[in-house]
């Protein structure tokens, strides 16, 4: 890629200053109420992010989508439960515990729950022995 069009995508991608009027942090304090109505506290990421507007509120509106959209083909017990799985298969213990949380409020059982944790950890394990035993293969081939 031309130097020239690096520079241009870099000034492009990036917001030369985040949009931080008294506007935007307004939107910003009212969605996070409203996550902690929801969640009964603040996640720090949302408490973090919420200081840059222009990047925090895109992602509340992007998590809304996908988490609570009314439209979606899955119930939100079903929406849930993929949630724990995936949160437990990347080892966010703030995100499983919400996950958890609303797959419970959402109807979920103890044993569709736990089945949903177990199906995130199993993944988790096998990505890292795909990726050890990749590379313990290639420095100890298997004996023909």
């Amino acid at each position: 890629m031309p130097k020239e069009a690096k520079g241009y995508l870099i000034r492009t991608a990036i917001p030369q200053g985040m949009d931080k009027t008294a506007e935007s942090r307004e939107a910003a304090r009212i969605a996070l109420d409203k996550i902690e109505k929801r969640y009964g506290f603040v996640p720090e990421i949302n408490r973090i992010m919420s200081d840059h507007p222009d990047v925090f509120l895109p992602a509340v509106k992007y998590s809304k989508s996908v988490l609570e959209n009314p439209d979606s083909v899955f119930d939100a017990k079903t929406r849930y439960l993929l949630s724990a799985a995936a949160s437990s298969a990347l080892g966010s213990p703030y995100c499983t515990d919400v996950m958890i949380k609303h797959a419970a409020d959402s109807g979920a059982t103890r044993d569709e729950v736990f089945e949903a944790v177990m199906i995130g950890c199993y993944m988790a394990m096998s990505r890292s022995q795909s990726i050890a035993l990749r590379e313990y293969d290639k420095h100890y081939p298997a004996e023909e």
